[in-house]
């Protein structure tokens, strides 16, 4: 387990993503990759509002719905994890004025089926809301008891270092994470602007896309089959990356050697970076959750990490 920044939550290291829940998986396959996640030693589980409002007949809420099921019928399991969600894309409560994030707060609630968030997420950034604002209707709800720490997503470096900078001058709650694109083939802006910030405020990154949409399950080679289907579009994208091919040699040979899965190994090398607490993938079954559970086990050496490092360009 690892503390989220100076929150006090302990987090395991595999975060698992909901965002396929109530889209490509159903709720009785979510409730099994739930089950599954935490009988393998999970205990974080992030989701958001909005998800998965962009799937036809879906309104949003549906992931957090599907959790707060699963709660209901796990009620003995709440108090040993860590439910993050998320506010500011989910209408009528868009951006992240004080009515916005209270009203949202109040219904993810309600979809979650619990009277706390442990850790609730700016989505978005919004420059046209005083960001005093924001973490002033965050520290009404901290104060309230209805959420335990704050983090954010898809911040800017200068954004996230004003907001910070905001937190410690004025006395308002302090993000205590940052939840950043980044993995093994997409490093540099988070390398070169997030990191440094992350860094000084000793927070926590909680990185999304950790997989790179699939591309470091070690599914998409060139040539082969998967790369030809358009679902797959996106993350076969990533094999025209400077240094692409290379990672995903360098992780089969790691995976061997480890007799782990090349994802696996991947979030490891994400869990091995400096102020790095969970990187967060993603199932819709239990067998390819099955593919990333060993992570929360496996530790790299130092020769591995740099190996891995040194195959892609920051």
């Amino acid at each position: 387990m690892t503390q989220l920044g100076s929150s006090g939550l302990d987090v395991s290291t595999l975060c698992l993503g909901t965002n396929v829940f109530g889209w490509t998986a159903d709720e009785a396959a979510s409730h099994a990759v739930l089950d599954a996640y935490v009988a393998g030693g999970g205990n974080f589980i992030d989701t958001a509002d909005v998800y998965s409002a962009w799937v036809d007949g879906n309104s949003g809420g549906e992931s957090e719905a599907i959790i707060g099921s699963w709660l209901a019928k796990n009620p003995e399991k709440r108090d040993s994890l860590v439910v993050a969600t998320k506010v500011s894309q989910l209408a009528p409560n868009k951006g992240l004025g004080r009515d916005a994030i209270l009203g949202a707060a109040d219904a993810s609630l309600k979809r979650l089926q619990t009277d706390h968030i442990d850790l609730y997420w700016a989505h978005y950034d919004d420059a046209d809301t005083p960001l005093e604002e924001t973490l002033a209707a965050f520290g009404e709800l901290i104060a309230a008891g209805k959420v335990r720490a704050i983090g954010a997503s898809n911040y800017s470096a200068s954004r996230l270092a004003e907001a910070l900078a905001l937190s410690d001058r004025e006395g308002l709650p302090k993000y205590v994470a940052l939840q950043p694109e980044y993995n093994l083939v997409a490093r540099e802006d988070y390398e070169t602007h997030l990191a440094p910030v992350v860094a000084e405020h000793e927070l926590s990154a909680v990185p999304y896309y950790g997989l790179a949409m699939g591309f470091l399950t070690g599914k998409y080679r060139p040539g082969g089959d998967a790369v030809q289907s358009a679902r797959a579009r996106s993350a076969a994208a990533y094999l025209e990356q400077p240094g692409a091919v290379a990672a995903l040699e360098a992780l089969d040979v790691i995976a061997a050697a480890h007799d782990t899965t090349v994802a696996a190994v991947a979030l490891a090398w994400l869990a091995a970076q400096p102020h790095v607490a969970a990187p967060i993938a993603s199932a819709r079954t239990v067998e390819q959750l099955n593919d990333l559970l060993p992570v929360n086990e496996l530790v790299l050496s130092a020769d591995e990490v740099d190996r891995l490092t040194s195959a892609t360009v920051a």
